[in-house]
């Protein structure tokens, strides 16, 4: 590495070398850390290319500048600038957000960019020794970067998300359009998860503004809420949407039912709204997890430690529409909308596609419910769901697919007291194989979006809108430009103009003339 430098010397991994400005380190290094010390000036352009990097080590040297390209080490968590001659840094520092140890003590620092306050997993911030205002370094560090993030500049509004035609519709007024979101609930917002995002952004007064506006855009016919929170669905989202000429339908979380009143108001569940000039709530049913484990707990120890101990619900309702459709000989069509929400932990694999399978299970007994009371052979079914579960698991698979090996690895070789061999067949091969008899479309399966789920620990798909074959898919919104993303340097969601860590899914749907 070369070096201005009349005594300079560098240290790898605590080895030091006497005479680095003679020494070429080689073309690829596997060095985690590297410290230089001495009287260095200067700093050769080929230190930012070592991206591999998590400690950088600069201190006591005669360094006046350091460039942006010190964002290009993007896996630096440690990095110790003091004892130099810096007035300034690069803005660029603030998308270093691995660092959680920034030495800048003793420089000649007046004044700090903004973008430090985007360093959200900061443990270490050394100030002392700069002539810095008096209220900068009084900060304690969570509130100091709170106060710089939150006066940062905010990025421009991003561009509309393009709508994708599939095909045309097949009735004049049977056509409707749904919206499925999780809103992401209050209670779970916290700088420990979603530090890149200013304080002000983070607050719910801000963001349910923010997500009644993305919802109203759309005029969405139906309305599928995830992590509604019970107290703003009767203050807020029952009211604000009534307004707007909407009925709806909500239930808490299983665990509600035992918790006294004061806790009960924070207690997140889904909710299904629907337009009244549009549809009407003809039957609803609520599917407890917990419960349904519990009917089946009798000797099965995974059933009672593993999916009981998760109160995911999931909310059905059927709807009919207020006006007869001529296409399909003037009758009022109904349609089942399920709204379901799956047990988030990636180490429960198994509870995900157990919570599917007892889905499944109950829509069917809905159904046959509905078919017999109402003298109807079948009714076209939508899933609108925050699954917590990528394309290639179980769960999506099972629905997808309609059927499931025992011996799927999601099930994670627990058997749960004979519960999957229960409602198991066994195919020409012998496998024991679990079914459903819903013929299954994924929107978005020719449209793909790269996620619904943004933060900046994951990406991924995780939202989905399933339906059957007795609908045709007339159009489907498509995904966030990924460009915009890039050049604001966007993270994760919330921020400013994504009030949610999820994106929201809209299709148009249409009745399928040839199998209602």
């Amino acid at each position: 590495m070369s070096k201005d430098s009349d005594n300079g010397n560098f240290m790898l991994n605590g080895h030091k070398s006497e005479d680095a400005s003679d020494e070429k380190p080689p073309s690829q290094t596997y060095w985690t850390e590297i410290e230089i010390v001495g009287n260095t000036r200067n700093l050769s352009p080929m230190l930012w290319t070592l991206s591999h990097l998590t400690g950088l080590y600069l201190r006591d040297n005669g360094i006046t500048r350091i460039p942006g390209e010190i964002s290009k080490l993007k896996n630096l968590t440690k990095l110790d600038l003091s004892k130099n001659k810096l007035r300034s840094l690069p803005n660029e520092i603030g998308d270093m957000i691995e660092l959680t140890d920034l030495n800048l003590s003793y420089n000649g620092l007046r004044v700090l960019p903004n973008e430090i306050g985007r360093l959200y997993r900061l443990k270490a911030l050394a100030l002392q020794g700069n002539p810095l205002p008096a209220e900068i370094m009084s900060l304690p560090l969570d509130k100091l970067l709170t106060l710089m993030l939150d006066n940062l500049t905010v990025c421009p509004r991003p561009p509309a998300r393009q709508w994708i035609s599939i095909e045309p519709a097949s009735t004049e007024n049977g056509s409707f359009i749904v919206m499925s979101y999780n809103v992401l609930s209050d209670k779970h917002t916290n700088r420990q998860l979603y530090g890149y995002c200013p304080q002000w952004a983070l607050n719910w007064d801000y963001r349910k503004s923010a997500i009644l506006k993305e919802i109203l855009q759309f005029n969405a016919d139906i309305l599928s809420l995830q992590e509604v929170e019970t107290e703003q669905y009767w203050n807020f989202f029952l009211p604000e949407l009534k307004k707007n000429g909407y009925d709806g339908i909500f239930n808490p979380k299983s665990r509600a039912k035992t918790m006294p009143e004061e806790e009960r108001r924070f207690v997140d569940g889904c909710a299904v709204f629907w337009q009244n000039t549009k549809f009407t709530l003809i039957k609803e049913h609520l599917v407890e997890f917990n419960q349904l484990a519990a009917a089946h707990a009798e000797g099965a120890d995974d059933m009672v430690n593993r999916v009981m101990q998760r109160d995911n619900i999931c909310v059905m309702a059927l709807l009919e529409m207020i006006k007869p459709v001529p296409e399909l000989d003037n009758i009022k069509p109904k349609i089942i909308v399920t709204n379901a929400h799956i047990h988030w932990d990636p180490e429960y694999r198994d509870v995900k596609v157990i919570q599917t399978l007892m889905l499944m299970r109950e829509l069917k007994k809905f159904m046959d419910e509905i078919t017999a009371e109402y003298k109807i052979e079948k009714v076209p079914n939508i899933i609108c769901a925050d699954m917590n579960s990528m394309i290639d698991s179980g769960a999506i698979e099972f629905l997808e697919h309609g059927r499931i090996p025992v011996s799927h690895p999601d099930f994670q070789k627990l058997k749960y007291g004979g519960y999957l061999s229960r409602y198991a067949d066994k195919d020409k091969k012998g496998l024991e194989i679990i079914t459903h008899p819903f013929n299954l479309s994924r929107a978005g399966k020719k449209n793909p979006l790269p996620f619904t789920n943004f933060t900046y620990d994951f990406t991924g798909v995780l939202d989905y809108i399933f339906y059957t074959s007795d609908i045709n898919l007339l159009g489907e919104l498509g995904q966030i430009d990924s460009e915009y993303l890039k050049k604001n340097k966007i993270i994760g969601f919330p921020h400013p103009h994504f009030p949610s860590d999820h994106i929201y899914l809209v299709v148009e749907f249409d009745f399928n003339l040839e199998s209602t």
